[in-house]
């Protein structure tokens, strides 16, 4: 798997280590969605994961939504024929509607179709961490999570978890079946989080994975106004209101700041705003999206950067 310098923590009660960057593989799913990222190279987004895996990142985070199939499908590929794979995670409950639109289904048999269908294109007996991606019909959850525990009893998964579950919610499925992984989304532009769903996670031992540690480019130190005006109308981020006013400016703001600690690390904003997720107690590892190769080596660097507690008061004052 190369090199072993980056660092790894347990993620929860798992038994599994891993590095505290994974792979994020939503934009690999591609533009022809309802939640697309625009176009999409397969090519630069195997070479991606392959430059990603050459550097230590130890798993990779993805889900049937994603493009509908597509980004499973772009990762089953990229492991074809590795020596040693990587974890893989994916998740359910998002299943295609009518005009590549995201249905809501936690349905025993929807689940079990979705399952099957990553395992497909994933190309593999077995998944790593399987995940209800978001706990939607309500009235259903109870339903999809006896899914997945009989999933992993018959070994077509191995670990189970959920992503966007508040604490009630993870209350009402841990009487069905122990909660191994939440994976919710947390970075400096997005709080909420702190307040009882990762104190929650850190009593119970429930392994934490982030998303969006970035804002999803916006903390990047990438994204400007130009570059938010121009993207296309395939990208939903366009119509997000935190890339739009009054929310922008504030937002830009703060990704000077990260600037200023960044450049004192000799690294860029966005490895400072995914460090900073990375403090919190409860978070064991942060997912980062990547694109291209060359995203891959500044972005991995958080692993190994040490935040000084001046330099987090002076990050978080500006909130």
């Amino acid at each position: 798997m190369g090199t072993e310098r980056l660092r790894k923590a347990p993620l929860g009660k798992t038994g599994l280590e891993i590095t505290r960057v994974g792979f994020g593989a939503w934009a690999l799913g591609g533009a022809d969605y309802d939640w697309g990222w625009g176009a999409q190279d397969d090519e630069d987004s195997i070479a991606a994961i392959h430059h990603a895996l050459e550097l230590g990142i130890n798993w990779i985070d993805t889900a049937a939504q994603y493009g509908f199939g597509h980004s499973e499908e772009v990762v089953g590929r990229a492991l074809e024929g590795l020596p040693e794979r990587p974890y893989v995670f994916t998740k359910g409950g998002q299943p295609e509607g009518p005009g590549r639109t995201t249905l809501q289904s936690l349905e025993r048999d929807s689940l079990r179709r979705e399952l099957e269908g990553s395992l497909s294109r994933l190309r593999l007996e077995a998944i790593d961490l399987y995940q209800i991606h978001w706990p939607i019909p309500d009235e259903e959850i109870e339903e999809g999570w006896s899914m997945l525990a009989e999933l992993k009893d018959e070994g077509l998964v191995h670990h189970i978890g959920v992503s966007n579950f508040d604490v009630e919610q993870l209350r009402r499925i841990q009487s069905i079946a122990p909660v191994e992984t939440l994976q919710p989304p947390y970075s400096l532009v997005s709080r909420d989080v702190e307040d009882e769903i990762l104190p929650f996670a850190e009593q119970e031992g429930i392994g934490v994975i982030v998303y969006s540690p970035m804002a999803s480019g916006l903390l990047s130190g990438a994204m400007t106004r130009e570059r938010i005006a121009s993207l296309p109308e395939n990208d939903w981020r366009k119509k997000s209101e935190r890339f739009q006013e009054p929310q922008l400016s504030a937002h830009l703001a703060l990704v000077e700041l990260l600037r200023s600690v960044a450049d004192r690390h000799g690294t860029t904003p966005g490895a400072v705003a995914v460090a900073w997720t990375l403090l919190n107690p409860a978070v064991d590892a942060a997912i980062v999206g990547f694109r291209r190769p060359d995203q891959v080596g500044p972005l991995i660097a958080v692993a190994a950067l040490d935040l000084g507690e001046d330099e987090v008061k002076e990050i978080e004052g500006s909130r």
